[in-house]
């Protein structure tokens, strides 16, 4: 009541100014100090805050596409395993289509021509068996370079350095011992 009583007859102004007084309130001080303040935070804002900000982007999106790139290496593997499951079921097939002609033939011959068929037909699997680990031999080898040199680029992405031939090595190296177990 003692406010409204002052605000009427004016001594509100003069309650106030005097608090600020007691208090040792400067406007001028004041309205400085509010506009400093608002140059360094708008400083910070363009000069720091953004920058860090566009960084951690960068890092957000290399991380992304480092993991996109390890399921595409993934991908790749199970692919890779499948076509060579598919080679071997093949390859045996056709080994076994080409034992079971060799013994349909050799039952009709005498039994000195029934051997040499099913001789042939052993080496044929041999060797079927021998194409056979090459083959596999050679995708793996394609496969632990081809996966090497993506963990080697997979690395240098997310970790954004450039890896020296040691670091590459080694790299490779891992991986292939991970493929083989």
């Amino acid at each position: 009541m003692n406010i409204f009583i002052l605000a009427q007859t004016g001594g509100l102004g003069d309650v106030a100014r005097t608090t600020a007084e007691t208090f040792g309130f400067n406007l001028w001080l004041f309205l400085s100090q509010v506009i400093s303040f608002t140059i360094v935070a708008l400083a910070l804002r363009r000069f720091a805050y953004k920058p860090i900000l566009t960084v951690l982007e960068q890092r957000r999106q290399k991380i992304a596409e480092g993991l996109l790139n390890a399921e595409k290496i993934k991908q790749q593997l199970a692919d890779a395993e499948k076509r060579y499951q598919e080679i071997l079921s093949n390859a045996n097939a056709a080994a076994q289509k080409m034992i079971d002609e060799a013994r349909e033939s050799a039952s009709h011959v005498a039994e000195r021509k029934q051997q040499e068929a099913v001789a042939m037909a052993e080496q044929i699997v041999a060797k079927a068996h021998e194409a056979t680990e090459i083959e596999r031999e050679r995708t793996m080898t394609q496969l632990k370079r081809e996966l090497g040199r993506l963990v080697v680029d997979t690395t240098a992405k997310v970790t954004g350095k450039v890896l020296d031939s040691n670091d590459q090595r080694r790299l490779q190296e891992e991986a292939a011992r991970q493929i083989a177990a």
